[in-house]
């Protein structure tokens, strides 16, 4: 126990010592916004940052330009630390204010805080090899650099691609409104295009001829709403139209688009849902005498907890506190909370955890690791990570309490000297229990057996079709 305790003194210290640099890095990714597959300058910072603590870079990883891998040490065991950058568009906001401020119209901004959580991973990859080297501790520590989180799914490419299936430990973690292990798996996704082609006519003189894709989607469209009756109740279809084929109401549309979003909290059921929803776009195209073409864009699957990982990282968080916030941190939070935030907000941002902190405007604690797992209501392409290799994640407050996400208020908190302090504290849990796996092969052994009994020997099968790549998604979204 007593070299545990050293060796997590060590780790905060090996943070603290770089916590300014790393905060500057957020910063700097916070006001260069970057979409899926377009963050070029926010890696760049990244790999500069990396390859001055001595990381061994490799680029293009994956077949993705802004994937990438740093590495440090050799031999085993192998542990990676995830990192992302990308932004959400449309959410260019000022910094610290409390109405909607756009800086740019139509620009992008970091309403997940991924700036936050890409230099907060990488800070706990050097604190972490900053500790192998004074404390001689045998291994590799690995910073992967993982793009398009939230459109495109770069991990799920970067699974597909092998890139992790060496790993003995992966570690990783959010921005968010608590600090806690997470306890709650994710829901796997499938999303696609739905294409319909028709014919074009002229809607008063020989509507007869036409054959209106518009129609097709509307159609398919109430089919899915009547299937939502007859599906799990856990599983979830959303969708967006996002080509109506015109706007003269005078002219049968010859081609519409829809996408769509499925998910379910275990992949094949995801996967059998969306044969639902595929069936449904062939009866419209049948009804319509239209054709229609489907593009699987992105899919995830769901995250399997790790038990062993997950008590190492609490009894690490435990000992290491609440982010330590103070009264300009706690003002700023309130404010925000009287002059953006609803009560609803508010209550389903702690329903998931714990109702009692809606009377809080920042979580200065550590949750509880519960005992009973449940399911997050939202997707993340660190499941398929977990698939492959035993993972763990922790949640850090970086945002007010009721804070809703991909929103100009998270933008605006994005960086603040709080939500530096959240970033801080994940590095220091990531760090001192990925040592904590390096100093014991048990912990290891134990993570493992535990995927293969969750998986029950399923071998990971990516959820993306072979025919799909990242150029094509990069296209699409061009």
């Amino acid at each position: 126990m007593q070299n545990d305790r050293l060796s997590l003194d060590e780790i905060v210290r090996g943070v603290d010592a770089k916590a300014a640099d790393y905060t500057a890095l957020s910063d700097r990714i916070w006001a260069m916004p970057e979409l899926a597959f377009e963050e070029h300058r926010s890696v760049a910072e990244q790999i500069t940052m990396l390859e001055r603590e001595g990381f061994r870079i490799t680029k293009n990883a994956g077949g993705m330009a802004t994937a990438f891998v740093a590495e440090y040490g050799s031999g085993g065991p192998i542990v990676g630390i995830l990192g992302e950058f990308d932004a959400l568009p449309d959410l260019a906001q000022a910094s610290g204010v409390t109405e909607h401020k756009p800086t740019a119209k139509g620009t992008p901004g970091h309403g997940c805080g991924h700036n936050l959580l890409g230099s907060g991973s990488a800070l706990a990859a050097v604190a972490l090899k900053d500790a192998l080297e004074s404390e001689g501790i045998a291994g590799t520590v690995r910073y992967y650099g993982c793009p398009a989180e939230e459109s495109g799914s770069g991990k799920t490419f970067m699974a597909r691609a092998g890139l992790f299936d060496d790993l003995d430990a992966a570690f990783c973690w959010h921005p968010a409104v608590v600090n806690e292990v997470q306890s709650m798996s994710s829901l796997a996704c499938i999303q696609a295009y739905f294409r319909f082609t028709g014919r074009a006519a002229h809607a008063a003189i020989a509507p007869h001829v036409g054959r209106s894709a518009l129609d097709a989607a509307e159609l398919m469209n109430v089919g899915v709403n009547y299937m939502r009756e007859h599906m799990p109740s856990d599983a979830r279809v959303h969708y967006a139209i996002t080509n109506s084929g015109g706007d003269a109401p005078n002219v049968v549309q010859a081609y519409a688009e829809s996408l769509y979003l499925v998910r379910s909290p275990f992949l094949p059921d995801a996967q059998r849902l969306f044969e639902r929803v595929k069936k449904i776009a062939e009866g419209a195209a049948l009804m319509t005498e239209t054709t229609v073409a489907v593009q699987i864009t992105d899919a995830t699957s769901n995250v399997l907890l790790n038990r062993a990982l997950q008590e190492a990282m609490y009894e690490n968080m435990k000992r290491l506190g609440g982010p330590g916030f103070d009264d300009k941190d706690y003002a700023f939070a309130e404010k925000l909370q009287k002059a953006a935030i609803t009560p609803e907000d508010i209550v389903a941002s702690v329903k998931p955890y714990d109702l009692s902190l809606k009377t809080k405007v920042l979580h200065d604690g550590v949750l509880s690791l519960p005992t009973r797992e449940e399911v997050m209501m939202g997707s993340t392409d660190a499941g398929d990570v977990s698939w492959i290799v035993p993972t763990v994640q922790c949640h850090a407050a970086c945002f007010a309490i009721g804070t809703p996400f991909h929103t100009w208020q998270l933008v605006t908190q994005g960086n603040l000297p709080a939500a530096h302090k959240g970033m801080v504290l994940a590095a220091k849990a990531m760090a001192s229990t990925a040592a904590d796996c390096l100093r014991n092969p048990d912990l290891i052994a134990r993570a493992k057996a535990e995927l293969k009994e969750r998986t029950g020997g399923r071998a990971y099968v990516c959820p993306i079709p072979p025919e799909v790549t990242p150029d094509d998604l990069r296209a699409m979204a061009a």
